[in-house]
């Protein structure tokens, strides 16, 4: 079973993580590069303003960073992720927009490189979920954060997905990535703990509230079901769950045959349900 690991911090203490189940496979960075700040963090957009300096961490091939960084033209975004090889392709994303506001490098959540009071936004679009201790993560982008400024955070909440029609092999599929994601040490349900998570850490001006991506027109059936299907047989995600012991390659190959099946009816509807928090830094 794959278990949590230790990430050092310069103070020489251990920082629990975890391993990211979906891994940088294409299906996975597919998925990635279709976020946008007005589809992933409409929530926080309105309490931008020109001047502010924003953190973005987790920011994967840095679609939303990019974004964001039209929200604060006389600021600066930062973007901050653990994989170089995204990082670079969030470098590029960067430069192909001709955003020049804007500078990624790498580095962990549970540990940030930045200075006490560096930023007046920090923000994690779908990390906490993947992360070994988010009440320690949340804290330290409260450390990073300014008086007065804001940590925003939105998860997925894998429980609550729905879906019709009702193909069997999707609910295998549920089944199977809660029992991967946690012995990977992380928490598919995040959307609904994000509020509590918040309390622990200390956070006592916290705003809630939720959203969904719906996939209902041929095009997004499509894209979203293709991406699944061949996630469930490409990806880092794939080896997780045969070498964890938890599903054979025939069981993979039928789950991914689902999501195809999913995404070719008609009627196909696919809903995600996402936890969203604004917590205001004391």
């Amino acid at each position: 079973m794959l278990k949590s690991r230790d990430v050092w911090n310069l103070d020489g203490m251990a920082h629990e993580s975890a391993v990211y189940t979906h891994g940088h496979h294409e299906s996975v960075l597919r998925s990635h590069r279709w976020r946008t700040a007005a589809n992933s963090a409409a929530y926080l957009l309105g309490a931008l303003k020109p001047h502010m300096r924003v953190l973005d961490v987790g920011c994967g091939p840095g679609t939303i960073t990019a974004d964001l960084a039209a929200y604060v033209p006389e600021g600066e975004v930062v973007g901050v992720d653990n994989a170089p090889a995204v990082v670079e392709q969030a470098r590029e994303e960067a430069a192909r927009r001709g955003v020049g506001n804007v500078s990624f490098t790498t580095g962990d959540v549970h540990a940030l490189g930045s200075p006490d009071a560096s930023f007046c936004v920090v923000h994690a679009h779908q990390v906490l979920q993947h992360v070994g201790d988010p009440v320690g993560a949340l804290r330290e982008m409260r450390r990073v954060t300014k008086p007065g400024g804001i940590v925003a955070a939105r998860d997925s909440d894998y429980a609550g997905m729905i879906w019709y029609p009702l193909v069997p092999a999707l609910d295998d599929w549920l089944d199977l990535y809660h029992r991967v994601a946690r012995a990977n040490g992380g928490e598919p349900d995040a959307g609904r703990r994000l509020r509590s998570w918040a309390g622990e850490a200390g956070f006592a001006e916290i705003t809630s509230s939720s959203s969904t991506w719906c996939f209902a027109t041929p095009e997004d059936r499509a894209w979203w079901s293709g991406l699944w299907a061949d996630r469930t047989l490409q990806s880092s995600y794939a080896s997780r769950v045969i070498e964890g012991g938890h599903a054979t390659q025939d069981d993979l190959r039928r789950i991914s045959d689902g999501w195809r099946e999913w995404g070719a009816s008609a009627d196909g509807w696919f809903s995600v349900v996402h936890g969203e928090i604004l917590c205001r830094v004391g």
